[in-house]
């Protein structure tokens, strides 16, 4: 079955998947997947640190400069609306919820910058409830290995992905697809050559009828 053999594939080349993003409380991994958006973990771990050692709490993070902020959160891009995200996130949490993030979704989508794929990640990784995120990466490894069609949006593809593997598997399997499409089945260049599910790849299929 071919679920089952994806799932083997991605235990092969990942046995201990973890979220590449650097943290050590709650609140710090919210944050950086918020900033996360349309950049990468790798630039998204270079600016954490420094935001994170600079502004010890909470309350030293509400009370930052917009203008400092920026500064540091330059280089994930869209800096100005990511800075004002981060003050509003860190006042809400502190103010409203004790210094702990929360674990309702309703809420939790209701931080500026937080929507239903942070969420996903976010509640996975931190509390380990069972959640599959669709970013880009497991967006594109689901459409070319013909899990979801290519009209398909975000949500679409979440639930077919749900319906198609064991509930106690998602969470492993959001970051085991994630890591998948970040380094093998990438944009560009995708090592085809040396993949197990290259049977499965709509690419694959469609280059060789063309």
């Amino acid at each position: 079955m071919k679920t089952i053999e994806i799932e083997n594939y991605l235990n092969e080349l990942f046995p201990e998947p973890k979220c590449e993003l650097v943290y050590h409380t709650d609140y710090e991994l919210l944050i950086a997947i918020v900033l996360s958006a349309q950049s990468t973990d790798k630039r998204v771990n270079t600016v954490t640190p420094i935001i994170f050692s600079k502004y010890l709490s909470l309350k030293d993070l509400k009370k930052a400069s917009l203008t400092d902020l920026e500064n540091i959160i330059r280089p994930v891009g869209s800096f100005r609306r990511k800075s004002v995200y981060v003050k509003e996130i860190a006042r809400r949490i502190d103010e409203n919820y004790n210094g702990i993030v929360p674990r309702e979704r309703e809420i939790l989508e209701s931080f500026p910058g937080v929507g239903r794929k942070t969420v996903n990640v976010f509640l996975s990784e931190f509390y380990h409830m069972p959640f599959i995120a669709v970013d880009t990466h497991v967006e594109r490894v689901s459409k070319r290995l013909r899990l979801a069609y290519m009209k398909d949006d975000v949500l679409k593809i979440e639930n077919k992905l749900m319906k198609k593997f064991p509930k106690e598997h998602w969470a492993r399997l959001h970051l085991q697809l994630v890591l998948f499409g970040r380094y093998h089945c990438k944009a560009m260049k995708p090592e085809c050559s040396s993949c197990k599910l290259r049977c499965y790849c709509r690419e694959i299929k469609e280059k060789s009828v063309g």
